[in-house]
């Protein structure tokens, strides 16, 4: 019998850790379908992505564990999806232990660990770090060129 595995997420700046998780997913069944949320669901959620939905989309569907993607549009569309792709396993990562446990009505519902030491949340911190570093290192040379420009006036 087919298995057809359904998660959902942003993969926004796509990394080791989703890669691995898309993999695991696979495992689970015959064919992997990923909804991948749109810039505007973003927006709801209060997350800001850095890449644009239609590339987050391609990036996602060009992976070889990943056999179809659909944008997330809501909350509301889980129950709907599951039905409308005869989903067997609704799959996240463990960081979402039991908040989808009411759609064990329509197929089975599995959390799986994520890659430990990376998450996109780490990665814009450590660009944030990285930036404000770098503005820092800024301000401070232009305060030493205005010192030099004043000594030479």
């Amino acid at each position: 019998m087919n298995k057809t595995v359904l998660t959902y997420g942003t993969f926004d700046m796509f990394h080791i850790g989703h890669l691995r998780l898309l993999k695991r997913l696979k495992s689970l069944g015959d064919r992997l379908i990923v909804a991948v949320s749109t810039d505007e669901f973003n927006e709801i959620k209060g997350k800001k992505t850095i890449i644009p939905y239609e590339q987050r989309a391609e990036i996602v569907e060009s992976i070889r564990y990943v056999d179809m993607v659909i944008p997330e549009n809501s909350w509301e569309q889980k129950v709907t999806d599951i039905k409308k792709y005869n989903v067997d396993i609704f799959a996240m990562g463990h960081d979402w232990e039991g908040k989808f446990d009411e759609l064990k009505e329509y197929c089975e519902v599995v959390y799986l660990p994520r890659t430990e030491g990376i998450s996109t949340t780490a990665l814009k911190e450590q660009l944030k770090q990285i930036s404000k570093i770098n503005i820092d290192d800024i301000n401070k040379a232009f305060e030493i060129l205005q010192r030099i420009k004043r000594d030479f006036e």
